[in-house]
């Protein structure tokens, strides 16, 4: 059974036919999220993180289960799954991560039920509570500007660094995918990178001047010096000349927002969601947004039309004289 660690590459041998004859052999509740982990991974192709989080919500509700002496997912019943939800309602849980909890249980009786692991799926009475979609926090052009401003970045590691950000803004990149591109994934002369994203699908995205620019000095006069292994082909290195952590680039782009003097909360995600936002104002098709972020569902991708709408808004309200 597959073990994930957050940071840690998986990779799965697995002869299918023992594995579904090893779920119906599942008793230890753990053994069976193990098996549905699995299930999550192998079949359905989902990315680590997002099996991460699962892992996270289900251990919650076989502790749960424990407490109620519950030894098998055979032994649980509606009731059982209505005083969950007490129960998380109970722990001054947000509405959304309530929510996600009640999807990653759904989830798992499906499996379950699908398996012939159990003869009724007690969760299809589950009524989600209503979740409100917050709308994502963008940086103006103004604080982009500021942000990406050269002065910022000096030192040893400030080319490496002006690259990211440049990059991260340019392209919209998850972290995730940012520190896994390879040399090879990036084509200097077309402006274009292959970026590998959530599900391992590939998706191919346009980089601007300024990100060209930057990443070009990087890879001309600071990456030769961070290479220890001649066959290391990771884009992105930390002085010790390995790929940089998710932490890592969290970390950078807070340390310079501050120093931009950017009072609001920045992370890489931030400047996706500015991306985004930038290109809707500025008349980028939705169709076309979807695919350079790669969203499955365009309406992800329509809800920055309600950031950039909003961002209008304010900017009336701000600056019209009559009140």
């Amino acid at each position: 059974m597959t073990t994930l660690v957050p940071g840690t590459k998986v990779v799965i041998n697995v002869n299918f036919g023992a594995w579904h004859e090893s779920c119906h052999k599942m008793k230890k509740l753990e053994e069976t999220l193990e098996c549905f982990l699995d299930y999550l991974s192998i079949e359905r192709g989902l990315a680590q993180n997002t099996i991460i989080s699962y892992r996270y919500d289900l251990i919650k509700y076989i502790s749960f289960l424990k407490k109620k002496k519950i030894s098998s997912f055979n032994q649980t019943n509606k009731v059982l799954i209505k005083k969950y939800f007490a129960y998380l309602r109970g722990k001054d849980l947000k509405i959304n991560s309530i929510s996600r909890n009640l999807v990653a249980v759904k989830m798992l009786y499906r499996f379950l039920l699908m398996e012939g692991l159990i003869k009724e799926d007690i969760t299809n009475f589950i009524e989600f509570p209503r979740v409100s979609k917050k709308l994502p926090h963008v940086l103006s052009l103004r604080e982009i500007n500021l942000l990406l401003d050269k002065a910022n970045f000096k030192g040893y590691l400030g080319l490496r660094d002006q690259a990211i950000l440049e990059l991260l803004y340019a392209t919209g990149m998850r972290v995730s995918e940012l520190i896994h591109l390879k040399i090879n994934d990036i084509n200097m002369e077309n402006r274009m990178l292959k970026c590998l994203g959530k599900g391992s699908k590939e998706r191919i995205i346009p980089f601007g001047d300024k990100a060209y620019q930057s990443l070009n000095l990087y890879l001309d006069r600071l990456r030769p010096k961070l290479v220890k292994n001649p066959d290391e082909n990771v884009l992105f290195l930390n002085s010790r000349g390995k790929r940089l952590s998710r932490q890592g680039i969290f970390y950078l782009v807070k340390v310079y927002a501050h120093k931009a003097g950017i009072e609001k909360k920045v992370t890489p995600h931030t400047l996706r969601h500015t991306l985004a936002t930038h290109l809707i104002e500025n008349g980028a098709d939705l169709r076309s947004v979807q695919e350079m972020l790669g969203h499955s569902d365009i309406a992800t991708t329509q809800i920055y039309t309600h950031v950039s709408r909003k961002w209008v808004s304010e900017e009336y309200y701000r600056a019209f004289p009559r009140t």
